[in-house]
């Protein structure tokens, strides 16, 4: 083994026999300080004891490849380690003695290596209590700072202190992170070796320090610790150091909620001084209390600043309040003295009194013991003084305008505060030129009422203790106003008693004329409303009758038809009556006794009807009955054939006896009448059925009768839409030569192009137009568009007839019309041709006569329409200009039935027009028999649709060649 340590050289070689020798060994053993000595110890006592081997340390974490050896024994077990404290013994097994020995050895070994063990443990829960007690103090330190009475400034080196004490911390600053300003500020900043520290008050944009150690601590939120290598590697690289370069730095950052708003740092610049994780850990625990501490300083100062602002703020608002105070103290006074005045001004005392009082008011708001008012006297010319105090003037008798201060106030209608000097300026300018007793400081005002100045309200100072200054001036002017307006009404109270006194004589004559003219008045109004009464009675009564009229009868509809909508159960009638054949009456037998037939008609039909029912006369001979109580179309038909059975009596007319009948018309309530207009608009539509069903009976409106008004209201307003959009066209048919079938000429046709219900014939829609005036105009569109196609389609020698009813020869201009037609499409007249009727031609004779006859003369062709179907007079054959014959296709019909009778009549009328030498054509030729029986007669020529149907000029202009007979 080896040699023994000096510390154990007082063991003997051999301490079998010496067991003073081995006590001391054990007592050394058990003053062991560490594990080492421990092991010394133990193998000077094994040389002691002659046991030869090596004594060494094996930890538990070894590998350890002769376990279980005779020759390893395990002496004893560090817990420090944990390690194990074995003996590799050299020679052969120990004799059970020395096994022995060396267990007793172990166990004192394994004794002492317990209680070093847990006096080291006892070591380090000393200093861990130590360092937490210091770092308690400090907390503790830091916790005072923030609720001390120390500022900011004074806080910060307290702190640096303070961690003085825990750590290394020489070189030490905080960095205050603004994120609204991202900018950075350094309210503590120690370096000893920095020459140029920031200012506490100076913030600086963070993006300036991009890549410093400020910037990474602020930016990552996490504590930094290192040498600028090992933050360098750390960082990436991506550190750009800022100020001198340090041996080691650590810096933790200072947290708000999870939000970094600053950091602490120190740094070292010695190289034997290095930061640990301690440091670190112990760091970043102090940081969350500085920056508590910070945050109740900062909450502190922010308090005292808002205590010091609001109690600015109080002081300020005491001041104004106090300022206020004495302001409406004085508005007080002044209001109190307002008061005075206006009961002043309304007492019963005389001007005197009035005078003497308003200057006690005057003297409670400023000094006025000299006192006067001025007022001006406009009769005569001069300023008179009614009132005046003074302590030098005794009185002030009047006098004329001058140049004195009161006149200057008058004159510019403006307050003057004067004092010696602007006296004296006032007199050189020479705006005054007189005044009384010098005064320290004279003050007046004006006394304005009508727009203008009427007096001066003045007082006056001789002592210098007592002057007037603006204030002064502005209360006054304000009295004034006051004054003079009390002055005013004192003035005009005198005269109001000469007006009342006045009024009151006037009053007392207006009542006794107003007496006599409400009396003429209430005759007046008694008349006024007898004439009203009157006038509502004819304005709601026919004159004729004494029948209530349209108006009357329209109110007692509405009426009914509310009480209809609001309650289905109240069911009425109307009934329409119109007198038939009452227009012959009138002419024959005089409208006097037309109107007693009206008179005792209306009678007749009051007898028929209820009392509540409502008979009134629209009219004419248009009555119209409201017939309540009807519960259904019978009832109301029972009663129209009451008054029709009633009306059926004869009427005595004086000595005449007249017949009549009625065409009554019944329109029922619906949920579709809103007016009851519509309701005797429907009655008359139906009264107009009955007389077309012959008369002398009633009918009921129906839905058949509301379908039919309805399609001729559309169909009237689609018949002035279409003659806007030129919607009439003309159709043409063929008019042919019989015995081959060529082509001679054209009949143009009126055809309408609807657009929605396509092409319509006229016999869908003429009569409408007849009825509404559209069908001359539509007449004269398809003449235009005739004129414009016919030179297309006559070719040389053909033509193209156009039909021209009755009501365009009431006009006198007609021909003159057509033949400017003519010319203005170019068509020569030959071309053309017109087709009368039989009846066109009696209507005017004379003047049909002229019209056809200028038109033949220019060369346009006149052909009779419809011949047989009229009056068929041979007379008139001769005396108009009549070149062909149209055969009604009435005739053409009856040329197939067995009796002959059409045949006869056919050759008839053929041989009359060849003996007039007229052209014949016939109408409505459909069947070739009908063709074959034409030519045995002797008839050249016709048209229908056995040849062609009627056609748009498109149709006929393709190839086709006209040829004449």
């Amino acid at each position: 083994m080896s040699s023994v340590p000096s510390g154990i050289a007082l063991i003997p070689t051999a301490v079998d026999n010496d067991p003073a020798a081995l006590h001391a060994a054990v007592e050394r053993l058990f003053r062991a300080t560490d594990a080492t000595t421990v092991l010394e110890i133990c193998e000077a006592l094994l040389t002691g004891f002659g046991i030869h081997g090596k004594l060494q340390w094996h930890w538990s974490s070894d590998e350890v490849t002769d376990i279980g050896s005779p020759n390893r024994l395990d002496l004893a077990e560090d817990p420090l380690g944990p390690r194990m404290l074995v003996l590799e013994l050299s020679n052969d097994p120990l004799p059970p003695m020395l096994q022995e020995r060396l267990i007793w050895l172990g166990r004192l070994a394994n004794t002492r290596l317990r209680q070093l063990a847990e006096t080291s443990r006892l070591y380090e829960a000393i200093s861990r209590l130590a360092l937490a007690e210091r770092l308690q103090r400090a907390l503790y330190a830091i916790a005072e700072q923030a609720g001390g009475e120390h500022n900011m400034t004074e806080m910060m080196p307290s702190l640096h202190t303070i961690l003085g004490s825990l750590m290394y911390a020489e070189n030490f600053y905080i960095a205050l992170y603004d994120v609204a300003g991202d900018c950075v500020r350094f309210p503590y900043y120690v370096d000893t070796m920095d020459k140029d520290p920031p200012s506490p008050e100076q913030s600086f944009p963070l993006q300036q320090m991009r890549n410093s150690l400020t910037w990474h601590l602020v930016r990552g939120g996490q504590a930094i610790m290192g040498s600028v290598d090992e933050l360098k590697q750390q960082l990436g690289n991506r550190l750009a150091p800022v100020g001198p370069s340090c041996e080691h730095w650590l810096g933790v950052p200072l947290l708000r909620e999870g939000r970094v708003v600053g950091g602490l740092a120190i740094q070292s610049y010695r190289a034997d001084t290095h930061y640990t994780q301690h440091d670190r850990e112990l760091l970043s625990y102090v940081a969350q209390h500085v920056q508590t501490a910070l945050e109740r300083r900062e909450a502190h100062a922010e308090l005292e600043r808002r205590v010091a602002n609001r109690t600015a703020a109080l002081r300020e608002a005491n001041r104004v309040l106090r300022q206020q105070v004495l302001q409406r103290q004085r508005g007080e006074r002044l209001q109190a003295a307002l008061f005075r005045i206006a009961e002043l001004a309304n007492a019963t005392e005389s001007l005197d009194n009035f005078y003497a009082a308003v200057h006690r008011v005057i003297g409670g708001l400023l000094y006025a013991r000299n006192f006067f008012i001025a007022l001006l006297d406009d009769e005569r010319k001069q300023l008179t003084f009614p009132y005046s105090v003074d302590e030098q003037e005794a009185a002030r008798p009047p006098r004329t305008h001058g140049r004195g201060a009161s006149e200057y106030v008058l004159r510019h209608a403006k307050p003057l505060l004067a004092d010696p000097h602007e006296i004296e300026r006032l007199c050189k300018i020479g705006e005054i030129g007189q005044f009384g007793a010098r005064s320290v400081c004279w003050l007046g005002v004006p006394l304005i009422w009508n727009e203008r100045a009427m007096g001066v309200l003045a007082v006056q100072s001789y002592s210098p203790e007592h002057t007037y200054d603006q204030r002064d001036q502005e209360l006054l002017t304000f009295v004034g106003y006051h004054v003079a307006n009390a002055l005013q009404r004192k003035h005009t109270a005198e005269s109001l008693k000469q007006a009342y006194a006045n009024l009151e004589r006037r009053v007392t004559e207006r009542t006794r004329a107003l007496a006599l003219a409400n009396r003429d008045l209430r005759e007046q109004i008694a008349e006024r409303e007898r004439v009203e009464r009157r006038l509502k009675y004819e304005t709601l009564h026919d004159s004729l009758t004494g029948l209530p009229n349209r108006t009357l009868l329209l109110q007692r509809l509405e009426q009914a038809l509310q009480r209809f909508h609001s309650s289905a159960h109240e069911l009425f009638a109307v009934l329409f009556i119109d007198l038939d054949r009452f227009k012959v009456i009138n002419d024959s037998v005089g409208h006097l006794v037309g109107d007693d037939l009206l008179f005792q008609v209306g009678g007749r039909i009051r007898a028929c009807l209820k009392t509540r029912d409502v008979v009134a006369r629209l009219g004419g001979d248009e009555f119209a009955v409201l017939a309540e109580g009807v519960t259904d179309a019978r009832m109301a038909m029972l009663i129209a054939e009451r008054i029709i059975h009633e009306l059926q009596a004869p009427f005595r007319l004086g000595a005449k006896e007249i017949f009549t009948s009625a065409s009554i018309g019944i329109a029922l309530p619906g949920l579709h009448y809103q007016r009851p207009e519509e309701l005797l608009r429907d009655a008359d539509a139906a009264m107009y059925r009955a007389k077309d069903e012959g008369r002398h009976r009633a009918a009921v409106f129906d839905d058949r009768l509301r379908r039919e008004a309805l399609s001729l209201l559309e169909m009237e307003g689609d018949l002035r839409r279409a003659l806007g959009r030129n919607e009439f066209v003309p159709f043409y048919q063929p008019i042919v030569a019989l015995e081959d079938g060529r082509t001679v000429g054209y009949e143009a046709l009126l055809r309408w192009r609807h657009p929605e219900r396509g092409l319509l014939t006229p016999s869908e829609f003429l009569v409408v137009a007849e009825e509404n005036g559209c069908a001359e105009n539509i007449d004269w569109q398809i003449f235009e568009q005739v004129c414009a196609q016919a030179a297309a389609l006559a070719g040389t020698d053909g033509f193209v007839s156009i039909n021209v009813s009755g009501r365009h020869f009431r006009s006198p201009d007609l021909d003159k019309r057509l033949l400017d037609l003519l010319r203005a499409h170019n068509l020569p007249p030959q071309r053309l041709r017109i087709e009368v009727t039989e009846r066109a031609l009696l209507e005017n004779p004379n003047q049909v006569k002229r019209i056809l006859s200028h038109l033949r003369e220019n060369g346009v062709g006149i052909a009779l329409d419809d011949f047989g179907t009229g009056y068929s007079s041979l007379s008139y054959l001769h005396q108009y200009p009549i070149g062909t014959l149209k055969i009604d296709r009435s005739f053409i019909t009856e040329l197939q039935r067995e009796s002959g009778q059409g045949m006869a009549v056919v050759r008839a009328i053929q041989v009359l027009a060849d003996s007039l030498e007229m052209q014949v054509i016939a109408e409505g030729i459909e069947e070739e028999t009908q063709r074959q029986a034409l030519l045995q007669v002797g008839c050249r020529y016709g048209q229908g649709f056995l040849f062609a149907v009627p056609k748009a000029a498109d149709a006929w202009l393709q190839g086709q060649q006209h040829t004449m007979p």
